[in-house]
């Protein structure tokens, strides 16, 4: 069983920065995918940004080029470092790992974007 654990989430202003990081239990280098989504109110949970144990990445299109993933398998914790943020991306965000086939989420942290 792999137990995630979010952090970094707030209150900050539009334009503003936040980095979000996600802790895993099991070693990160065995979970060949990581990645975080969110969840608005009243919206369905939806993909923000996922990164393999190669470093490949891909994102939503709403947030390329002001969200960056990234991972250090080393510390068994991915990041998601957002600027340029906009009241649109206030949502809770969850980071998410499938391994052995199971979906595991973390517990989401919640990122208001408010003037």
């Amino acid at each position: 069983q792999v137990q995630l654990v979010e952090s970094g989430g707030g209150l900050v202003q539009p334009g503003g920065s936040l980095r979000l990081s996600c802790s895993a239990s099991e070693s990160a280098s065995s979970i060949y995918l990581m990645g975080w989504y969110r969840q608005a109110p009243g919206k369905q949970r939806a993909l923000v940004a996922t990164i393999t144990t190669g470093g490949s990445t891909n994102y939503r299109d709403s947030v390329k080029g002001r969200f960056t993933i990234s991972r250090d398998n080393a510390k068994n914790t991915v990041y998601l470092q957002m600027n340029s943020l906009k009241p649109e991306d206030t949502a809770v965000y969850y980071c998410y790992a499938p391994h052995l086939g199971i979906g595991y989420w973390g517990q989401g942290t919640q990122v208001t974007v408010s003037s």
